[in-house]
């Protein structure tokens, strides 16, 4: 462990995140919705029911969830032309959906889906760092919220929701390991590292990268240790959240 103490720009201790706000019922036509705010990050997450599933899955009985997210153009410092009109979707646009995607279904029996499909929409209204980590978070929301609502409605029988996931970003930045990056420090980070976490503390997926350098197992045992205890505060704001509680 580092002892050097180096001064955020945000004013946070190094084992600080930002404050973290979650609104459900963002969307009117949406068969479920948030808006979740992690500092100066903002992702809307909606959450859709197809009563189809992909032609692989056709009789066999399982469901699926697949997951797409976006940026809006103002939501960097300097505009984005939108992904659509260049035809196609970035590698990096297509690489966080898929993580999305695979870290919610973990949280799923698929076999009790009974061929139905859920899709995740992740819209990032505002990026300030940690814009894949906050649509997980807010997708569990979602997903927990359309789940009760088929099961309100008896569409399904059972909830086929095994685990509440949550996701939280840690990285070392001038040789201090951090909690919950934001933009200036994940894009001068020496390591950025991302942890998709289900409840109670066991690991989904981890993403760790050396940036400039290396670091070691002590480091990367001491970031998780932080993600961790971070996302078990980001699982009361998400039961919170889901039962429209301040």
């Amino acid at each position: 462990m580092n002892n050097k103490i180096i001064k955020r720009e945000s004013g946070r201790k190094t084992s600080q995140a930002r404050n973290v706000n979650i609104l459900q019922g963002y969307i009117k036509n949406a068969d479920a919705s948030c808006l979740i705010s992690i500092g100066d990050t903002s992702v809307v997450c909606t959450a859709s029911l197809e009563r189809t599933v992909p032609n692989w899955l056709k009789g066999s009985g399982k469901g699926w969830l697949t997951a797409e997210y976006g940026m809006i153009p103002a939501a960097t410092h300097t505009r984005n032309n939108r992904e659509s009109s260049k035809g196609k979707q970035t590698g990096r646009t297509l690489e966080i959906q898929r993580l999305i995607g695979r870290s919610l279904r973990a949280a799923l029996d698929l076999n009790k889906l009974n061929e139905m499909q859920i899709k995740i929409d992740c819209d990032v209204l505002n990026a300030d760092g940690g814009t894949r980590t906050a649509s997980i978070t807010g997708g569990w929301v979602v997903l927990w919220l359309l789940i009760n609502s088929l099961l309100e409605q008896k569409v399904l029988e059972e909830s086929p929701i095994l685990n509440q996931i949550a996701a939280i970003s840690c990285g070392i930045y001038k040789g201090k390991e951090l909690l919950d990056l934001d933009y200036f420090e994940d894009s001068n980070a020496e390591i950025d590292a991302n942890f998709i976490i289900s409840k109670p503390s066991n690991l989904i997926e981890v993403q760790a990268t050396a940036e400039k350098g290396n670091f070691s197992k002590k480091q990367l045992y001491l970031l998780t240790d932080m993600a961790c205890e971070e996302c078990d505060k980001l699982f009361e704001i998400q039961s919170k959240a889901i039962k429209n509680e301040k």
